[in-house]
């Protein structure tokens, strides 16, 4: 049976122990002068500002950049009600999950990872989210595939959930790779 066509973006399955994931999460503020709307499973990265209370600032991250964490959430600030997805051009404190050791859940819409792809580093192909499901539409680019130790995620495996399989649509399990918080890193 054929994997059924429905990116999320990185959905947290579990931490690096493999025990459910808690999300290190850390709030974020997104202003209102980003033209991009963020969804729940979008990965952001800080943008070097801060809110005038000193919370650092998060824009999504760029298709081959680094990674601050994933969006898990949204506060709600202001009159603005937003459920599951930030607006663009929305001043907006944003919930992320910057836990290095969380392996996520992606969408591979190339079909080209196999099993002998696990270890290999990747990076995600952008998409504007639903505005239905409020969910990302970002997927794993099977096609940028390779040792290179800058791309985005690194390829854990296949997510073992029924009816997965390996080819188009596949949900794979990835990790942070070229992250922004780990110790000796640059600075953004």
């Amino acid at each position: 049976m054929p994997n059924v066509n429905t990116p999320f973006g990185l959905k947290p399955l579990r931490d690096g122990a493999s025990g459910v994931s808690t999300g290190g999460l850390e709030m974020f503020y997104v202003p209102a002068s980003d033209g991009t709307a963020l969804f729940i499973g979008d990965p952001v990265v800080k943008n070097g500002s801060s809110d005038a209370a000193g919370v650092a600032g998060a824009v999504r991250a760029a298709a081959g950049g680094p990674i601050t964490g994933v969006v898990q959430g949204l506060v709600p600030y202001g009159t603005t009600n937003m459920v599951g997805l930030r607006a663009a051009s929305t001043a907006a404190y944003i919930l992320v999950n910057t836990d290095l050791d969380t392996v996520y859940e992606i969408q591979d819409t190339a079909g080209t990872i196999a099993a002998a792809d696990v270890g290999l580093n990747a990076d995600m192909t952008l998409a504007a989210g639903s505005t239905v499901t409020r969910r990302s539409a970002v997927v794993l680019n099977a096609a940028s595939k390779a040792a290179t130790a800058t791309l985005a995620l690194k390829i854990q495996g296949l997510s073992p959930r029924p009816g997965n399989e390996f080819g188009a649509y596949a949900k794979v399990l990835v990790k942070i790779n070229a992250a922004t918080e780990p110790n000796a890193s640059a600075g953004v």
